[in-house]
């Protein structure tokens, strides 16, 4: 029975009272089923990321151009982070975990595939990148902490590494064989040889995994170090062991098609360290690469970095060869 105000003056007093008290318990109640459905509705239904290019964006006065490139192939110096992104969105809609093998880059398309070698130790890994960054001068890609630690450069924080996209369902270490001759002899290859076999060591106070097959041929792709027992692992990778020789880095401060401007780039720059041009063809256009160096390590090659930048050649980067 659906009562009414007059209806409800004319019951005795005590039974208007209960009348009354009951309408508003039947009123709060639709209120609160509406408030439910409304939060239900704007929480997020899920924690995975989409894919996602993004536009052009701008971080202290750099700007960057995210844009698919399978053919990415470069050396720079890779760091890491963990906390305090552990558990935030990622750039793509991702929840960060800092014990899952990925990756976040400034440019590449979100998700895809890189692998990342550890130009000191050989070693190699598949990473997933699913983020934006390192927004620091000098950094060419932002590993997660497991990462780091597979890849043998968690302790010191940085590593000269070489960046190679891959394509979906295709593992590419070198570059691709239609890459034309002059890019691909420019590009510092991964050195050439017979790659080796080496398990690597658990994180301290973990079992090593016993139940991994061995490969049935080389070259052996082994099971990454058996994952941590304190925190879920989105799962485990593979790492190869490969053959490096000795790198070198460099600061290269930019690149002309007149060998003219490249040496004039080159005096300037003198007063900053050992500098040399050097030649490059590209699309068969030959361009003259300015470069400050050899450098003995990272901090110093970040030093030179920022006095390079300070002479306003903002394209500048590190490099190592």
């Amino acid at each position: 029975m659906k009562w009414n105000m007059r209806s409800i003056r004319l019951l005795p007093p005590a039974i208007a009272g209960l009348v009354l008290l009951a309408a508003c318990a039947e009123t709060q109640l639709v209120v609160h089923t509406a408030k439910k459905m409304q939060t239900a509705t704007h929480a997020p239904a899920t924690t995975t990321g989409v894919y996602k290019v993004g536009q052009p964006y701008e971080i202290k006065g750099v700007w960057y151009y995210p844009r698919e490139d399978p053919d990415y192939d470069r050396t720079g110096i890779a760091s890491w982070y963990g906390d305090p992104f552990h558990g935030r969105r990622t750039a793509n809609g991702e929840i960060y975990d800092m014990n899952a093998l990925t990756a976040a880059h400034q440019t590449l398309p979100m998700p895809s595939k890189v692998r990342v070698t550890n130009l000191e130790n050989g070693r190699s890994l598949v990473l997933t990148v699913n983020d934006r960054g390192p927004f620091v001068n000098g950094r060419i890609i932002d590993v997660s902490r497991r990462a780091a630690g597979l890849l043998g450069f968690e302790r010191q924080g940085t590593a000269k590494v070489r960046v190679t996209a891959i394509e979906e369902g295709r593992d590419i270490i070198a570059p691709k064989p239609e890459t034309p001759r002059e890019i691909r002899t420019a590009l510092p290859a991964v050195p050439q040889g017979d790659v080796t076999v080496r398990t690597l060591a658990p994180p301290p106070g973990v079992k090593q995994a016993t139940d991994v097959a061995p490969a049935a041929a080389p070259p052996t792709r082994l099971a990454a170090a058996a994952p941590r027992t304190d925190v879920p692992i989105t799962g485990v990778g593979e790492v190869l062991q490969l053959p490096v020789g000795p790198s070198r880095l460099y600061v290269q401060a930019g690149a002309f098609l007149k060998v003219q401007n490249a040496h004039r780039l080159a005096v300037r720059l003198n007063r900053v360290g050992p500098t040399r041009v050097t030649s490059v063809f590209i699309d068969d256009q030959e361009f003259f690469r300015v470069r400050v160096g050899p450098l003995t390590d990272v901090p110093m090659a970040d030093r030179t970095l920022q006095q390079v930048l300070a002479h306003g050649q903002t394209d500048a980067r590190i490099v190592v060869d």
